[in-house]
Formats: structure tokens, sequence, C-alpha cells
């Protein structure tokens, strides 16, 4: 049963990250938790095990979901890799200091975290919508504001274990004016750079659970084919919607999980 339910958990998760550019991890996560502390099917899974195991996970999702999107020449790999200056060594940072939270405060400070997200994308769609309107691909980017971004981001990868694509992706669309499309593509190098560290910092401190992340790797590979095909038949404006949506019924469910 508890194979059966991680790769459903890993298939789903991975096909809203490829679809959406947020890695997985807001669904992989909270999932983990909710199965090894609520029921009795996963055993001995800690906050800092799902965040571990779920950035173990997300390297491979970050990496297929990349591969598929190189095919249709939407990856700014140039931008990505100057992203990843900064959120390699925030996403070490990250992993350190996850050790100091518990279920409660994760839930709690996650969920506000989505909701902020959800916030921002409010009130900058009419803005995303009007700057697609006049040229869907225009993008300009700025390398400090990009790189220095990139590491808070990336200290919240390795702190929930989420990847950094949750934040990344509408950072990218609002401020350095990347269409959705490119967007939800690129944060796959982002995704797969800072789950990497993020695994790394993880691993030192033993938190990965090797045979719940080998099942969810397993199926990350045919979740994110799914999404990448998904992804290529919606147009951009879509693409926001469910974002914006879905980080909104993320934040609110972590909100009352955590105070329940």
């Amino acid at each position: 049963m508890d194979l059966i339910l991680l790769l459903l958990i890993g298939i789903i998760a991975s096909v809203i990250g490829a679809l959406i550019g947020i890695g997985g991890g807001v669904i992989i996560v909270p999932s983990l938790i909710f199965l090894g502390n609520s029921t009795d099917i996963i055993e001995g899974m800690s906050v800092q095990n799902a965040v571990g195991t779920s950035s173990l996970t997300l390297v491979f999702t970050g990496l297929f979901s990349m591969l598929a999107y190189g095919k249709s020449k939407t990856v700014d790999m140039k931008s990505g890799m100057l992203f990843s200056i900064g959120i390699v060594p925030g996403s070490l940072a990250g992993a350190y200091l996850s050790r100091f939270l518990n279920q409660d405060s994760f839930g709690i400070i996650f969920g506000v975290f989505l909701l902020l997200i959800f916030t921002v994308l409010t009130f900058k769609n009419r803005m995303i919508r009007n700057k697609e309107n006049a040229n869907q691909d225009k993008k300009e980017f700025k390398p400090v504001l990009g790189i220095t971004a990139s590491f808070f981001v990336g200290i919240s990868a390795g702190l929930f274990g989420i990847g950094g694509g949750a934040l990344m992706t509408p950072l990218m669309i609002i401020v350095l004016n990347f269409s959705p499309h490119v967007a939800v593509a690129t944060s796959m190098v982002i995704i797969f750079t800072s789950s990497l560290s993020s695994s790394a910092g993880h691993f030192a401190q033993d938190n990965i659970l090797w045979g719940y992340g080998i099942v969810l790797i397993i199926s990350t590979y045919i979740g994110s084919k799914i999404g990448v095909r998904i992804n290529q038949s919606l147009n951009s404006y879509t693409l926001s919607q469910v974002l914006r949506f879905g980080l909104l019924i993320l934040g609110i469910y972590m909100i009352i999980n955590a105070l329940t």
C-alpha cells in the first residue's frame, strides 16, 4: 500500500510540478508528513525526513523536466545557470535551518509562504496578461537582482524541500519579465541545481529516507513527461491561473492542518 501511494504521490506531484514550474515539492512534502504522522502507512517520517527525501526526488524531477523542455527550446539555460550562483549556497543554508522546524511550525510558515506568492500573483496578474499581449517572449534579465533573489529562493528550497520553483517561477514572470512558458521551463534548471544542493545538505544531516526516495524518483520520470506535454498544449495565461489557484489551495490546507 505504501509503495502504491508513493507512486501516485510522485506522479501527481511531478505532473503538477512540470506543468506550472513548482517542482512538485509542495505536494510531496505535506503528503509525506501527513502519511508519516497521521496514519500508520509510513513510519519514522519527521519534517526533516520529508524535506530531505523531497529534495532528493526533485533533483530528478528537475532533470527529467529540464531535458524534456530542452527539446522544445523554451529553457533559458544561461539565465538558469546565473540563478544557480545564488541558489546553491542558499539551498545549503536552508537545509541546515530545517533542523529547527517541527510539524506545526513548518505547516504555518510554509502555508503563509504560499499565500504570499498567491497574493503577489493576484495583484500582478493583469500586468502579466498585458505583457503577453504586447510580446509573449520578450524578457529583460537583471543579473544582480536575479542572483540576489535566487539566494533567498535557495534558502526556501532547502528549508521546505520544494526546489525553489514555487517562488522563482512567479519572480521570473513578474519581476524579471519572463513569459510564463519560458519561466516554467527555466525553473526546472533552478529546481535541479537547488535540489541537488539541498540534497547534499540533508544527506550530511542524515535526513534522506532512501527507500521512499527511490520510489518517488521512479514515479517522477513518468509524471514529468506527462506534465511537459500538457504544458505545451496550454497558453501562458492559463498556466498563470493554474499556478495562482494551486498555491492558494495548498497554502490554506497547510495552515489549517498545522492549527488543527
